[in-house]
């Protein structure tokens, strides 16, 4: 991997090397980034810009699709892909300046793709056979997907009130399944407890399991990141004014940040960067909270509860570094509660014609909220990230809009008919 120069740790700024599977930083458990040796990237990498060098590459007969056209800035491993990445910038119909980034678009129909996508990739360059992730549920599946298509071990640890659909894919993908009775954080301490326990019992190092958790190794915000990219890219090389981030975790803003930084350094963007909101929801808002009172980290939130399950996340591991964000760029954390959430899935549904997730519709619900204020201008550029694919959360959805299936389901089907012989 002659591009990444070391990892630093977000804390501190000690510099860890990336020859060998890294987890926290070893002095402060601070997380930690990936860094490129920026002036020999200048000098190696082609001058132009990842369009060029994407059409380039694919008249050449190479491949260089998807997030992974970036290259220049992420690692130089052989990619475990399944078409993650350049999801589609929709012009909203009624508000000008307005643009979706629709993540749902990705494999297994969220953005997870990117994160777990990069993260299982260099798992597979370093020889690792177990990964184990605490989930809201979509990580989950983006795990046991990505696992699959490079054949390591997948153990999944999710609540038990995650969508259906989050569950059926792990299974689906075959991996190894864990419900939980609880919340990300207890299952984040399960995964904790059953590594401890095996590096006690003296299991093999190559059969313990590695902690893939969100911002707990290097490379789920390479994958991240480059989301950032992409939005600017797709709007001319130039920033917008705002960006909209449903942030449960926040690894997604946190590694568009870092974005931001690099291109500034390649000299691929220039200008102000954009104003970053995170959104929550207020039945779990530990960084609105933690941003309202002007504190530095979040506290635990109590009795974390509602329907959009990828915000449920009661403390992000990197609820510093958020916050630092939002205020260095001039943004701020803001929460809808679950009846606007509602309100705005359906809403865009029959207005745009995008059937939003949960967490995707408290960003357009708080859009709405911030609008009206004043806050967002009309006209100012704002690209707000739906996350995923609504249809991933039916069962979640059609429970919040009190819906039913008319009529009940046959207790048999025909084999022979229409499709098979009789």
């Amino acid at each position: 991997m002659p591009k990444i120069a070391y990892l630093e740790c977000s804390r501190c700024h000690h510099k860890v090397s990336a020859d060998t599977p890294q987890t926290l930083c070893p002095i402060d458990a601070g997380s930690l980034y990936v860094r490129y040796d920026m002036e020999a990237v200048k000098k190696t990498a082609r001058r132009e810009r990842p369009s060029e060098i994407a059409a380039a590459a694919n008249a050449e007969g190479k491949t260089a699709a998807g997030m992974w056209r970036y290259a220049d800035v992420l690692p130089e491993v052989t990619p475990v892909t399944l078409g993650e990445g350049w999801t589609p910038m929709l012009k909203s119909r009624r508000y000008e300046g307005l643009f979706v980034k629709e993540e749902g678009a990705n494999p297994t129909g969220t953005f997870k793709a990117r994160g777990l996508g990069l993260a299982v990739t260099m798992a597979k360059h370093y020889g690792l056979r177990h990964l184990a992730v605490p989930s809201a549920g979509n990580a989950a599946g983006a795990l046991a997907a990505y696992a699959a298509a490079g054949q390591i071990a997948a153990h999944i640890f999710m609540p038990q009130d995650v969508p259906f659909a989050n569950y059926l894919e792990g299974v689906i993908y075959g991996a190894d399944v864990t419900m939980v009775d609880g919340l990300i954080s207890d299952c984040a301490r399960m995964v904790g407890e059953r590594i401890k326990a095996q590096k006690e019992a003296g299991t093999a190092a190559e059969d313990v399991w590695f902690d893939i958790s969100t911002l707990k190794e290097p490379f789920r915000v390479e994958g991240k990141k480059t989301m950032g990219y992409e939005l600017v890219e797709q709007l001319g090389w130039e920033y917008p004014d705002a960006v909209f981030y449903p942030t449960g975790g926040g690894v997604g803003l946190i590694g568009m940040w870092k974005a931001f930084d690099e291109m500034e350094q390649l000299g691929w963007v220039s200008g102000k960067r954009p104003r970053m909101y995170a959104l929550q929801a207020a039945g779990c808002a530990p960084v609105t909270k933690a941003y309202d009172e002007g504190k530095d980290a979040s506290e635990f939130f109590q009795n974390a509860a509602t329907f959009a399950a990828g915000l449920r996340v009661p403390k992000p591991y990197g609820d510093s570094i958020i916050l630092e964000i939002l205020r260095a760029s001039g943004g701020k954390a803001v929460s809808a509660d679950d009846a606007a959430i509602l309100a705005s899935i359906l809403d865009w549904a029959k207005e745009e014609g995008i059937f939003l997730s949960p967490e995707g519709a408290a960003a357009t619900a708080a859009y709405d909220s911030l609008r009206a204020s004043g806050e967002i201008k009309a006209g100012e550029r704002v690209v707000l990230f739906n996350t995923g694919a609504g249809l991933k959360y039916t069962d979640m959805t059609a429970e919040a809009m009190h819906l039913k299936r008319p009529g009940s389901l046959p207790t048999s089907l025909p084999v022979g008919g229409i499709i098979t012989p009789v």
